[in-house]
Parts: C-alpha cells; sequence; structure tokens
C-alpha cells in the first residue's frame, strides 16, 4: 500500500507471484509455426526478453529510477510480443505462459491469467508506482526539488492515465481472479491523486515565492478539486471496500485542507480590497469545511493533522478580525454560503503524455519475425475505420446545426414557454438580474441608505464635539483674561486656534455637500423605486409576458394546435438524443476494434478480411440515415404547425410586450446598479471623512491639554506676584515654576496653531456624487 511522506503518497509496486517462463514457450511457437532456422535467429531476442522479465521481478539496481528505466523498456517489449505471439487460453495459441500478480493493496489477493493483458497492465502500474515514488523521494524545501516532484508526479499520472485508458478494460476481469488495484476506476483514482500532489508541489512553490493571495488561492482550489475527485472514486464501489480507511481519510482531509486554503487565500485579497462582508462567508466556508472532514477522519499521520489545525488557527483569527472590522466600521450584511460564487481554480498540472516513452515502433525486438506490410495493412485498415467514423461524424453535427438554425427560425420553443408562462430571460440578462438580487435587490438599498445616515450623523457628532473642546477652552481663556487683565499675558485662544478652526468649518461644508448628495441619492430612489421594483420578483421571470389566446375561436381547437406542435418538439428532442447516442456507439465501436490478431493469423486475402471488418459499420451508418431522415420530416411537420399556431395566436403583440419587458428589465437593473454605486461611493466618503475628523480632534484635544497645564501654571503665578511671593524674579511668558519647589523650573511648550496632516486623500473621483467645495479641484481634503 501506498506511505505517506510529508503528507503525501507514494504508490507501492505489485509483486509478481512467481516467475515467468518466456524463452522456452515462445521460442517453440517460432520452431513449430515457422521453422527452427527463425528460432535460431531469433535467438538473442528471446534471451533478451527473458532478461527484462528477470530485471522486473528483481531489479539489479534497486533505486526507483533503474527501476523505472527496466518498466519502460520491458513494457515495449511486451507490446511487441503481443503483436507477434498470440498467447491466450485459446487451445491454438500458446497457453503454457500464466501471468500471476499480488494486488497493490490487498497483498494477500492475486489475479492469474494466460494473457499478456495482465502483464502490461501489472507492469504499467509499477511504472506509476515508481514514478511516485520519485516523487515523493524529492527534497521539496529546494526548488530543485519541488521541480522533480512535480515533474514526477505528472508522469506517474500519465501513466495512471494511460493503463485506464488502453490496457484496464482488457486486464480486469479473467479466470484467475479480478485485479481491482489495475481497474479503470482504480487508475483513474490515482491519476487524480497524482495531479492533486503535482498541483499542491506549485502551491508549496507559489507559497515560497510570496506570490499574491489571488493566485494562491486559485491553485489551492485547483488542488482541493483534484483531491474531492480522487475521494468521489476511493468513495464508490469497487474502491469502498479494497481501500483501507486511513486511504480515503486521508485524501478526504486533504480535500477540506485545500478547499478551506483557497477560501483562506481569497479571503486576505478580500481584506485587502475591503471587501470585509464576504471574506467573513469565505472564511466561515473554509472553517465548515475542515470541521467536517475532522469528523470522519480517522488514522491520519500526525503531520497531516498538525498542518490542518495551524491553518485552522490562521482562519480563526483572520475571522475574528474581520468580524470586529464589520461590526465597528462597515456595517455591512455578510452574504450568505449559499450565495457566493465558485471560488476559482488554476489548474498548472496535467498528465504528461507516456505514449512516446512506450513506443515500441523503433525497438527491433523480433522485428524479422513479422514483415512490415502486416504493419502497413493495419495501418491502412485503421484509416478505412477513421474515414468512416469522420464522415458519419459530421453528418450528425450537422443534423443538430441544422435543427437549432431552424427552431430558432421559428421561435420554438420560446413561444410554447411563452404560452405557458415559462419563457425564460436571454442568459446575459438572467444574469445580471441574478447578481443584483444576490447583493440584496432594490429592497435592500434602503438598509445601505440607512448605513449612510448613521455615518454621516456620527461625522456631524464628531464635528460638533471637537468644536466643543475649543469653545470651552476660548471661553476659560476668556474668563481667566476679564479676571486677571493686563496680567494674563499669555496669547488669545483665537489667534491659535484659527487653523483647527477653519478645517472643522470646511469638514462641516464637506458634510453639507454630502447630505445635499443624499438626498439626491435618496430622490433617485424613491423615483425609480417602481421600475426597480420588478427585480424584487423571484423568479423574475414571473412578470413576462405570455401568449394571450385569442379572444374568440370559431372551432376552438387552439389546445389541439398546441398539443400536436409539442408532441413534434418532444419527438424531435427524442431524436437529438438518438444522434449523441449514435455518436457514443461510433466512437466505443472503434475503441474495441482490434484486428491484430486476425491480421497476424490471416493466410488468405487482406482486401476481403478489410470488408469484412468495416461491415461491422455498416449497421450504425443504416441508423445515423434513418435519424437524419426522420429529422429532416419532422422538422417539416413542425414548420407546418408552427405556421398554423402562428396564425391562431396573436404573437406579433406578445413580441412587443416581451421585448419591452426585456428593455424594462433591463433599465431596472442599469439604475439599480447606479444607485448602488453611488451609494457605495457615498460608504467610502463617510468613512474616510470620519477618519479626517478624528485626526483633527485629537490634536484639538492635544491643544487643549497644553493650555490647561499652562492656564494652571499661570494663575498660580500670578497669584503669588499679587501676594508679593515672585520667588523667580521676571518670569518669561512661556516658562512659569512649579508650585512649592522655587528651584526647580519646567518647560511648557508654547501653543502654536497645530499642524493638522493632511489624511484625507479620495481614493476614487467622486465629485459627480459629492460636489467639492468651490476652492478646490478635487475630492475635499481636511485642512
Amino acid at each position: 500500500m501506498a506511505s505517506p511522506a510529508n503528507v503525501m503518497l507514494a504508490i507501492q509496486e505489485k509483486k509478481p507471484c512467481s516467475t515467468v517462463d518466456l524463452y522456452h514457450p515462445l521460442r517453440q511457437y517460432v520452431a513449430n509455426h515457422y521453422s527452427e532456422r527463425e528460432a535460431e535467429s531469433l535467438e538473442g531476442d528471446f534471451q533478451f526478453l527473458q532478461q527484462l522479465r528477470s530485471e522486473v521481478e528483481n531489479p539489479p539496481d534497486g533505486s526507483p529510477e533503474r527501476r523505472r528505466d527496466y518498466l519502460q523498456s520491458y513494457f515495449r517489449a511486451l507490446c511487441l510480443v503481443e503483436s507477434r505471439f498470440p498467447i491466450s487460453s485459446d487451445p491454438s495459441h500458446i497457453n503454457s505462459v500464466s501471468f500471476a500478480w499480488f494486488d497493490a493493496f490487498r497483498p494477500s489477493r492475486k489475479a492469474v491469467q494466460t494473457s499478456l493483458h495482465l502483464e502490461k497492465a501489472a507492469v504499467l502500474f509499477n511504472l506509476g508506482a515508481v514514478q511516485s515514488q520519485v516523487a515523493v523521494a524529492a527534497d521539496r524545501a529546494l526548488a530543485t526539488g519541488i521541480k522533480v516532484a512535480c515533474s514526477s508526479f505528472q508522469a506517474a499520472a500519465g501513466t495512471f492515465a494511460f493503463l485506464k485508458d488502453n490496457v484496464s478494460v482488457k486486464a480486469v476481469i479473467g479466470p484467475g481472479g479480478s485485479a481491482v488495484d489495475m481497474s479503470t476506476e482504480c487508475a483513474g483514482m490515482l491519476e487524480r491523486l497524482m495531479l492533486a500532489q503535482a498541483q499542491e508541489c506549485f502551491f508549496e512553490k507559489v507559497i515560497t515565492d510570496s506570490k499574491s493571495p489571488g493566485l494562491c488561492s486559485k491553485i489551492a482550489r485547483q488542488v482541493g478539486l483534484y483531491y474531492e475527485e480522487a475521494h468521489k472514486a476511493l468513495a464508490a464501489p469497487p474502491l469502498s471496500t479494497h481501500f483501507e480507511r486511513t486511504w480515503i481519510s486521508h485524501v478526504q482531509l486533504k480535500a477540506a485542507q485545500y478547499h478551506a486554503e483557497a477560501c483562506y487565500r481569497y479571503a486576505l485579497e478580500l481584506h485587502d480590497k475591503e471587501n470585509i462582508p464576504e471574506e467573513i462567508a469565505r472564511l466561515k466556508v473554509g472553517l465548515s469545511a475542515l470541521a467536517d472532514a475532522k469528523k470522519s477522519c480517522k488514522g491520519v499521520v500526525a503531520a497531516l493533522l498538525d498542518t490542518v489545525s495551524k491553518l485552522e488557527s490562521k482562519m480563526n483569527v483572520s475571522l475574528e478580525r474581520a468580524v470586529k472590522e464589520n461590526d465597528r466600521v462597515y456595517l455591512m450584511r455578510v452574504p450568505a454560503s449559499n450565495s457566493l460564487s465558485t471560488l476559482p481554480a488554476a489548474s498548472l498540472v496535467k498528465s504528461t503524455h507516456i505514449g512516446e516513452v512506450l513506443d515500441a515502433s523503433k525497438d527491433r525486438l523480433f522485428a524479422s519475425l513479422v514483415p512490415d506490410s502486416s504493419a502497413k495493412a493495419l495501418s491502412r485498415y485503421t484509416e478505412m475505420v477513421d474515414d468512416v467514423i469522420r464522415t458519419q461524424a459530421e453528418k450528425l453535427q450537422q443534423g443538430s446545426e441544422i435543427t437549432r438554425i431552424k427552431l430558432k427560425e421559428m421561435g420554438l420553443p420560446d413561444y410554447i414557454l411563452a404560452l405557458e408562462g415559462s419563457l425564460t430571460l436571454p442568459l446575459d440578462l438572467k444574469e445580471d438580474v441574478e447578481a443584483v438580487q444576490v447583493s440584496g435587490g432594490p429592497s435592500g438599498l434602503e438598509d445601505v441608505l440607512q448605513q449612510l445616515r448613521d455615518l454621516r450623523r456620527v461625522n456631524q457628532e464628531l464635528i460638533v464635539q471637537t468644536e466643543g473642546l475649543l469653545q470651552k477652552e476660548a471661553a476659560d481663556d476668556a474668563q481667566f483674561r476679564f479676571q486677571f487683565g493686563s496680567r494674563w499675558t499669555r496669547p488669545q485662544s483665537s489667534t491659535l486656534t484659527k487653523n483647527l478652526q477653519d478645517r472643522l468649518n470646511k469638514f462641516a461644508g464637506n458634510l453639507k455637500q454630502a447630505a445635499d448628495t443624499d438626498a439626491r441619492i435618496e430622490h433617485a430612489l424613491r423615483a425609480h423605486s417602481a421600475l426597480m421594483t420588478v427585480l424584487n420578483h423571484y423568479p423574475v421571470e414571473s412578470v413576462l409576458p405570455s401568449i394571450a389566446r385569442p379572444i374568440m375561436s370559431l372551432d376552438g381547437n387552439e389546445d389541439a394546435i398546441v398539443g400536436a406542435l409539442k408532441q413534434s418538439l418532444r419527438q424531435l428532442e427524442t431524436v437529438g438524443a438518438q444522434r449523441a447516442s449514435l455518436e457514443d456507439m461510433l466512437k466505443e465501436m472503434k475503441r474495441k476494434d482490434d484486428i491484430l490478431p486476425k491480421l497476424m493469423a490471416r493466410t488468405g486475402s487482406l482486401e476481403e478480411l478489410f470488408r469484412n471488418e468495416i461491415s461491422k459499420y455498416d449497421h450504425i451508418c443504416e441508423e445515423i440515415g434513418k435519424n437524419m431522415k426522420a429529422q429532416e420530416q419532422l422538422l417539416l411537420q413542425i414548420q407546418a404547425q408552427n405556421d398554423e399556431f402562428t396564425s391562431v395566436f396573436n404573437l406579433e403583440d406578445y413580441k412587443v410586450n416581451r421585448d419591452r419587458s426585456y428593455k424594462k428589465i433591463a433599465a431596472a437593473v442599469e439604475k439599480y446598479r447606479e444607485i448602488k454605486e453611488n451609494i457605495n461611493e457615498g460608504l467610502k466618503f463617510y468613512i474616510t471623512l470620519q477618519d479626517a475628523i478624528t485626526n483633527v480632534k485629537q490634536q484639538c484635544s492635544d491643544f487643549v491639554m497644553t493650555r490647561n497645564i499652562q492656564c494652571k501654571e499661570m494663575i498660580d503665578d500670578v497669584q503669588r506676584k499679587v501676594s508679593g511671593f515672585n520667588f523667580s524674579g521676571v518670569v518669561k511668558a512661556d516658562r512659569y515654576p512649579l508650585v512649592g519647589n522655587p528651584s526647580q523650573k519646567k518647560s511648557i511648550p508654547k501653543p502654536t496653531q497645530p499642524q493638522v496632516p493632511h489624511t484625507f486623500q479620495p481614493g476614487h473621483p467622486y465629485s459627480t456624487l459629492y460636489p467639492y467645495p468651490p476652492e478646490q479641484g478635487s475630492f475635499p481634503k481636511p485642512q
């Protein structure tokens, strides 16, 4: 079975049950069917083939790379043997050769067959296993190691794909027992698993290279998809009862891990874009996937569990941060998980095509045994088959295209759907409407407007609070100046706070202009609410017009006309489904069409053989002709029925009303987007302005605190002078002695006009929504 290494799986090789003697049976066959002289001339080939088999059984060099070379050489040799020696259970063939292999995942089970298909499948399986071992053994901490691992995993995937597509079907079931580990299901699962691990290598590389979260998310999502496909195969018969539970648990947890990893990386990108609500939703989806997988994953290696736990901790930290920011700043609705779009995925790996590596056409083993004319004859037959397949496939595709064009010209089946009230929107318009409804629709705009009002109120309160700080300080200063007269020598507050007050006034002006813009947005919402109401209908198709039945009917046969037309359309649909089935049958016949054994044993005319073999396709060609004829007749019948249908029902008025409805819905979508965009810009404006006002408020607080300290010390100094207790002589206006300690002086900073930084920098041009002050040519900035 496979063993985990660095939480990746390597496949162990199948073991042969016994040594196989290929030398004597094959030599005897040549001597009997050709001549002893021919057998002697092929002596070296027989020995070489036996040596290759021995190297596969007991490799002289046990390194994975050398075992890979032995297996590739032996597989090419088997392809050459298969085309020249009829090894099977047929009494007329070489039936003294038996191949037996233990199951790779259930070593107590074995499969035994007198067929080269089993031997070839076992060699391919071991080739894929060895390549997976090379990949797992690579040091992925190094760049070269990641490259070797990724390349080897893709080569392993290509080998298992080749096994599935070319050998598995012939090798799985035989009189000597089934070989589940070489079945199409198992080979397909192993291909997905190898691709998952190859893609995982790319993920490790982009993380090491500190690539963008968006790219990391796409790569991680594809890793998860590959693991999900492998897990789906493992969870279904026959693999579900063949593999140990730890295998299934490992793959299941890996799938959940990389689904969560994709959500986490995508959430990081959303945070940078300030899309906090979707960030929260994505993190919750990922954490839910991890929690579900951990419940059923027992026996998983500790290293994988540790990796998953660390990922879970990081996601929880990000989720807590995002929730706090949304609650305190953004106040946005978190979308439901089922409303989220599918995470984008990017596959950077593919199964390596190994056909060239396993191509035996250039090998000279047993080359003298079969003349080149036989190979050329087989190629000629293949061309004949390809020509039949291509011609018939073109007919089928042409039939489908004719049907599509004819029905579109007649407006079918749209008119029938409209009559029944089941008409759907054009695809692009339907997607636009769904996007609007997912984002809350027109009914949700009022909630977002309320957020706009709340933010405006918060900014107004901040300005009032900040102005209050300055007014209180100025009032205190005026009171003491009146009380102490000329002895109160420090500068007046108004000379120091002019810059701050100007800034606050401009902020207030900005807010007033923004309030006007808010009012225009609210007016636009009220003015167009009737237009946008159509987007609140679920489904929106319910507002589309239907075809009205005639008010007066002479014979009352409208239902019969509609019924006949619908019946003909159903028959046409059936004919179309038959075309798809016929095309699949063509491909399957070609895949199974193997005349090589007959060609090798043929002593008569090859032309006769070709005629007999190609005639297998006559029946399906006849069925395709019948299908095309039936379609032609149905289209003529539907045309006549549709003419009768259009003469009874008023389609012109319907088409006008339908097009008007489409335009109305499109206009509603456009107006919704416009208003929603304006509101979003307003939210950004108020949030940015709030930061700027908060900054100025802090400057005012610092200024007031400094003035209060100076005020206290100046009061003490004036009172000492009045009482005759001036211990410091002449005191400068900006330095005052500390009370109770004549020898110690404390330096108090002289209050000046605070320099308020220009922190209010808009990210977008909002002049069309929130007008600038007359003296500014850009978005209003706090001064």
